[in-house]
């Protein structure tokens, strides 16, 4: 890539970042670009859609989501391992506003430029829960897209107001479910 072109880039995904995570979960690609200080055909050049400009900015995110899994499966008992990561992964999730229902569309749309990363952060999370499951750990009913989904409500409850207050006591409720029996906390 062009030096200049990189740049744009760059830069394209520097505004996009802070809108996401400053709250502006409409912000329009034109938005987007105008505050870049590019034309709309060069952010569409980078980012034809909106999901391939998602799939960038949250594509290293997720993969050190899965690069964290991996981690914590070698150096952590089952049960706090897919604790540690099931709570980074909402919290990861949850600074990007506005993106919740886009992840959820993608997970099934293999055509989606989005697909792919979330199929990243949903394997790595399956490899967790089946290691909690073949421990004894986890239930034995749920799967990596149980998992996915419930990632995805938990990070859209703690994008509302009036339920941020709540989030930590409905985190352990679901973690309460999916690991029945789980230590003190």
């Amino acid at each position: 890539m062009r030096s200049d072109a990189k740049k744009n880039y760059d830069m394209i995904l520097a505004v996009a970042r802070d809108l996401l995570t400053g709250g502006s979960p409409d912000a329009s690609l034109r938005d987007i670009a105008r505050k870049a200080g590019v034309g709309d055909g060069t952010l569409h050049r980078h980012f034809p859609t909106r999901e391939a400009l998602l799939e960038a900015l949250l594509r290293d995110t997720f993969d050190a989501l899965s690069a964290r899994a991996r981690r914590l499966q070698e150096e952590t008992n089952a049960e706090e391992a897919l604790l540690t990561w099931l709570r980074e992964a909402v919290g990861s999730t949850k600074d990007y506003s506005g993106v919740i229902a886009a992840m959820v569309s993608a997970i099934a749309d293999e055509q989606s430029a989005l697909h792919g990363s979330c199929v990243t952060l949903r394997s790595a999370g399956n490899r967790l829960l089946v290691r909690a499951q073949t421990d004894g750990r986890a239930r034995a009913d749920m799967d990596g897209d149980d998992l996915f989904a419930l990632i995805s409500a938990l990070a859209w409850l703690a994008e509302q107001p009036p339920l941020v207050p709540r989030s930590d006591r409905l985190f352990d409720i679901i973690a309460d479910a999916i690991l029945p029996g789980r230590g003190p906390r």
